[in-house]
């Protein structure tokens, strides 16, 4: 199978080539930063930031100043999630990936606030990085959490979780690593499930009886959007795949 073209960088973005014409693992939309994200940019970003590096592979130990399990995480929106798993799980080194700047800028002002340690970050598309700083079979876990539904039929093509994106996922995880999705519309699930369960490389967690999606991890916060549509009833699927 023949891989697309690299896309674009978050810094070239607009006015580029149609999206999908290459993988992408976002869509950029305008956000506006506030002071407090600002601040956080010129006062944390020297700390956690990591400077994308066509073809220069990420040195992980120098990265983090330290070896341990490498989870990434793709698209975190505003990283209040993010920051809950990183304290929860301090033994892991996460490595997060966003275009968007305020979301950028709030997960650095939760690292400096929190202190936490464990958390570097790119502003830069993840196929980019996976292709050009991460070697295969380098990654324990990846996380992609409520990625964008796509909801009209004719934007479906649109969505992220596609087979070749995933075969990718797959190839830069360690045998035995995971890939964690959860998503809350439900038709994307089905998609998300089909997509994992046609990859060869990958073997469902799930329990026999469970219809494919597991009970949401202990370590998956629950989002004040998740909670309110939980309220309304609306349900939440949870995917975990490992690699074979």
């Amino acid at each position: 199978m023949s891989e697309p073209s690299a896309p674009p960088s978050a810094d070239t973005e607009a006015n580029s080539t149609p999206f999908r014409r290459v993988i992408k693992s976002y869509v950029l939309r305008a956000g506006r930063m506030g002071p407090g994200q600002t601040r956080a940019y010129e006062q944390y970003g020297p700390r956690f930031l990591l400077k994308y590096a066509a073809d220069q592979p990420l040195d992980t130990t120098a990265a983090f100043g330290r070896q341990a399990p490498l989870i990434m995480e793709i698209g975190f929106g505003m990283g209040g999630a993010t920051a809950d798993i990183a304290q929860t799980r301090p033994q892991d080194n996460f490595l997060c990936c966003e275009v968007h700047e305020p979301g950028v800028g709030a997960l650095l002002k939760l690292c400096g606030e929190r202190g936490i340690e464990n958390i570097r970050i790119f502003r830069h598309d993840a196929v980019e990085v996976l292709d050009h700083m991460l070697p295969e079979q380098s990654l324990d876990g990846v996380h992609i959490f409520f990625p964008d539904p796509w909801h009209k039929s004719r934007h479906h093509k649109r969505r992220l979780i596609q087979p070749a994106f995933v075969n990718r996922l797959a190839r830069h995880l360690r045998p035995g690593g995971y890939l964690h999705l959860a998503t809350d519309w439900e038709p994307y699930a089905q998609q998300m499930l089909e997509v994992l369960q046609g990859e060869t490389l990958l073997v469902n967690t799930a329990a026999a009886g469970s219809q494919g999606f597991v009970p949401k991890p202990a370590y998956r916060p629950l989002t004040k959007f998740e909670n309110r549509g939980l309220k309304l009833g609306h349900g939440v699927w949870d995917l975990v795949f490992v690699r074979s």
